[in-house]
This record gives C-alpha cells, structure tokens and sequence, in this order.
C-alpha cells in the first residue's frame, strides 16, 4: 500500500472513530474493522506457528479483540489507535490460547527438561558470550530441537501474560514485566530463553485471584478500576494484589539466581 494510500485509511478511520465515539453505530464500527483488519491478521500471523489453532479461528478472535478497541478508544486523548488496538487484539488471541489447553499437562520428563534448561542456558550464555540458539540448547539437553520447540510451546502456554504488558501501578517504579528479569542486557522484546522460563514459572506460582488480577490489567490493558468492577471487588483491592503479586514475582526471580 502507498504512504498516501494509507494515510488515506488513517484520516479515514479517525473520523469514523470519532462519529463512532459520539454515536456508537454498528455500521461505523463494522468499517472500522474492515479498514483495521491488517493489525488482526499481523498478529495472528505472529502466533500461528506458536500453536495448533487454525488461522482462521486466531482471526476470528483477534477480530474480538479489535472490536473491543473500536469500543473503548478515546479520540481525544491523542492515541494512535494502531498502538491501542494490538494488545486488545493480543490479549484475546492469548486468552483463546490459555483457554484451549488449561488442562494440558506438561510431562515430568518435559518439566525435568525444562528445569535442566535454566542451567544450561546460562552455562551456554557464559561460554559463548551470547545467547544460545534452540539448536545448541537441544543439544546440550542431548534431545531433538523438534522437542525442544515443543518444551517451550508447552511452557509457554501454561503462562501466556504478555511480558511486555505496561504496569499501570506507578509506586512500582516498574513499565513491564519484563523488568522483572534481573539481567538488564534481555530486556528485549525477546526475552533470553532462560529468563522467558524463569518468568513464566514464576507466574503459575501466583495465587490464583492475584493472578487474574494481573492478567486482566496486563493482558487485557483494563484499568484498576474496571478490573475491580469486572471481578465485584474494590479499587484498594486490586491495587494491593497488583502491588504484592508485582513483590512476590520479584521475589521468585530474584530468588532462583540462587
């Protein structure tokens, strides 16, 4: 598509997203989803080599995840309403993950693999003086990459927070989760795979309310406040366990340098 083109579309769409604003219209908000469809099928292409879902089901709910942004985007706070949109978009596609496989064990021999990796990832980092890649992990675990890859998928979807998820507390002085990482040099995008499996076992360590709690101001982007009406208790409340699951993380991964 052309510069002109697509500014085209964004002059449009923020128009449409005004009138929409002042006057919910299904209509409106139907063209809306058309002229946005590209942020839906981007992220549905980043995760469609990451599970077994079809592609066509991930855009089905991600499409759930844009309409929810259409919904709640304010115009005159000055957003792009691109950056608004992805994690709504995300959040749902995620959620949809977890939700497939709550019940998927991870296999002992898999857990076992998992732990070994920890060690082995970081004895690799410090002799190769970078981070290794999936092949040489699976060869010092002395297994195939093909389950290597599958170790991590399995990970992975026990625990699908988006790590780089804005922290809306300000008293923890953190912006991510990803801050939680004691090494400052991965704080990318693309989390060290040691740090990734440290991080995620962490979170299923979270008492199960506390961790709802960060899943809906992470996950979904919902404020304190909405999350406190969503889940029927008070603003206090949901600041308190965003401020103590925030210290228990911190906690789990300062604790497992050890």
């Amino acid at each position: 598509m052309s510069t002109a083109a697509n500014c085209e579309l964004k002059s449009e769409s923020l128009e449409l997203l005004r009138e929409y604003q002042q006057l919910p219209n299904p209509h409106v908000r139907n063209r809306l989803v058309e002229l946005n469809f590209g942020l839906v099928r981007r992220e549905a292409h980043h995760w469609i080599n990451q599970c077994t879902e079809s592609y066509e089901d991930l855009l089905q709910v991600g499409s759930i995840g844009l309409i929810r942004a259409i919904e709640r985007f304010d115009v005159s706070k000055g957003h792009a309403f691109s950056s608004f949109a992805i994690p709504y978009i995300r959040g749902e596609i995620q959620h949809y993950l977890r939700d497939k496989s709550p019940c998927v064990r991870i296999p002992r021999r898999w857990q076992a693999l998992q732990r070994k990796a920890v060690w082995v990832v970081r004895e690799l980092q410090t002799s190769l003086n970078r981070s290794p890649n999936d092949t040489e992990i699976a060869a010092a675990l002395e297994i195939s990459v093909e389950e290597w890859h599958e170790i991590k998928l399995a990970c992975q979807n026990r625990a699908l927070l988006s790590l780089d998820a804005p922290i809306r507390d300000e008293e923890s002085g953190t912006s991510s989760l990803a801050e939680l990482v004691p090494d400052s040099r991965y704080r990318s995008f693309q989390l060290a795979q040691e740090d990734q499996i440290r991080l995620q076992q962490a979170l299923t360590q979270l008492e199960k309310r506390t961790r709802q709690i960060l899943e809906f101001v992470f996950l979904y982007d919902l404020t304190q406040k909405e999350t406190a009406e969503r889940l029927g208790i008070s603003a206090v409340t949901v600041s308190r366990r965003v401020k103590k699951g925030l210290e228990i993380l911190q906690g789990l991964m300062s604790g497992s340098d050890g």
